[in-house]
């Protein structure tokens, strides 16, 4: 089985959020007790993924080097590079070529949250042979790339903002491919609004019957935090859940040593450097629930 590497895209001007995102990328805005970029990277996390590629533009790119270092003290190993212009996300493919090399990739977007049981999203990249997206039942179709089925539910084309009914199955901002993504990307021209779209790499997958669409049913929560209301929305969810259950959302260090990235020892190290806060009190109280296990 091919070693699957990561791939955050966190670019973009996030221009639905300004003025938000004048100083700094949406990716860095707080969503209840984290920054946004925690989510995407604990998926990753979550699905086994260590070795991740993070693309921004150059001013946000020292931000996250800040943030996550080199990922060592996560028992990562993080990458940087950069995406000068927002030119679609099929770009992060070429960009991460020669991160990618011959591995498989999953590529996730830096403003996408995900919630539930990630068995189904972990199983799909494992057992990736070209190419796996994650379609969500949503209400308003109209708004994403959807998915098309024919009359026995097998994938037929995905459309960008459907005009008319299609299904109610959006793909989702996570995707798995093999290492021909890169060389797919580059075969691809501009779009109208001058980008490389991610929809066209899908299609071109599914064109050679090499896509695979995977359903997250009921229980799995997606989010999308592109709008002033979302981010709220995103941020009042995650805050009544952790409330409820007294467990964190995307807790990158509980999950590094619950995946066993770090053992106790690294784990211990590492929180001890952090400041007095409810946070790092979580963080020790949440061993002796480990230890137990």
């Amino acid at each position: 089985m091919k070693n699957t590497k990561g791939i955050i895209l966190a670019g973009g001007s996030g221009s639905r959020l300004f003025p938000l995102t004048s100083v700094y990328s949406k990716q860095l805005l707080a969503v209840y007790d984290k920054p946004m970029i925690y989510y995407p990277l604990s998926t990753l996390m979550l699905a086994g993924v260590r070795e991740i590629l993070i693309i921004s533009t150059s001013k946000m790119l020292n931000w996250y080097k800040i943030l996550f270092k080199d990922g060592h003290h996560l028992g990562l190993d993080i990458k940087y590079a950069e995406q000068a212009q927002p030119k679609g996300i099929a770009e992060s493919l070429i960009i991460g070529k020669d991160f990618i090399k011959k591995e498989n990739v999953m590529l996730i977007l830096g403003d996408n949250i995900f919630y539930g049981d990630f068995t189904e999203i972990r199983k799909a990249k494992e057992n990736n042979e070209n190419a796996t997206i994650f379609a969500y039942y949503v209400k308003y179709p109209e708004r994403y790339g959807i998915v098309q089925f024919d009359k026995n539910n097998n994938a037929k084309k995905i459309i960008e903002k459907p005009k008319r009914f299609v299904s109610n199955y959006a793909v989702v901002g996570l995707y798995v491919y093999d290492s021909d993504s890169s060389k797919v990307a580059m075969s691809l021209k501009p779009s109208k609004r001058g980008e490389l779209e991610i929809t066209d790499v899908n299609n071109s997958y599914l064109k050679k019957n090499s896509l695979k669409v995977v359903k997250l049913g009921r229980g799995f929560a997606w989010l999308d935090t592109g709008t002033p209301e979302s981010l709220l929305d995103a941020s009042n969810f995650i805050g009544t859940i952790e409330s409820r259950e007294s467990l964190k959302i995307g807790c990158i260090e509980e999950i590094s040593l619950r995946m066993g990235f770090l053992n106790f020892k690294q784990y211990n190290k590492l929180i001890k450097s952090y400041p007095d806060c409810d946070y790092k009190k979580y963080l020790i109280d949440i061993t002796r629930e480990i230890r137990k296990k």
